[in-house]
């Protein structure tokens, strides 16, 4: 169990695969429009190439939300709340920054379907709050809670929330 169960429970763990097809991205094409230029894609098996290529995961949802669709048949499947930690690839830069943004990356990400949007709304601000807590309870580093701009949001959400971090070095904050 995770110290997020722990707080807050009916969170249950997932894990979906790493690696996505070329067709099931394709169907999702319209959510994934701002990560093509950073997919990377495996092409070969040894010195045979593949009949498909092969993404690695940019994002989970192509792979997750057609699960949600056998999963859920009507109001009393919901609510349904997954947490998942995953690898992320993305080349989405020239100049990783290690330790801060790589390539590749640990992910955690919640996915979860309400019967309501207020419902989706006021768990959103839970775990921003909750997020926020971490980083200041437990790890003592001053965030500030918000939300993106409509050119920084997530590809397909209404909106996106963020807890983000000052890194005076810089000057730049972190997510």
């Amino acid at each position: 169990s995770s110290g997020i169960n722990a707080e807050y429970g009916g969170v249950d763990n997932c894990y979906f695969p790493m690696f996505v097809s070329q067709s099931a991205l394709e169907r999702e094409k319209d959510h994934i429009a701002d990560f093509a230029p950073e997919v990377a894609w495996v092409t070969k098996s040894g010195q045979s190439e593949l009949a498909e290529p092969i993404a690695l995961r940019p994002t989970s949802e192509t792979v997750m939300y057609p699960s949600y669709a056998d999963w859920i048949r009507s109001h009393r499947d919901l609510p349904l709340q997954l947490n998942q930690w995953c690898n992320v690839v993305r080349w989405e830069f020239k100049h990783p920054q290690p330790f801060l943004r790589t390539r590749e990356f640990l992910w955690q990400e919640g996915h979860s379907a309400f019967a309501t949007r207020a419902e989706a709304e006021e768990e959103v601000l839970y775990i921003l709050e909750l997020y926020h807590k971490v980083y200041k309870d437990l790890l003592a580093i001053p965030t500030v809670k918000g939300r993106k701009t409509e050119k920084e949001k997530f590809a397909g959400g209404d909106f996106t929330t963020t807890v983000e971090g000052y890194i005076s070095a810089t000057g730049r904050a972190i997510q």
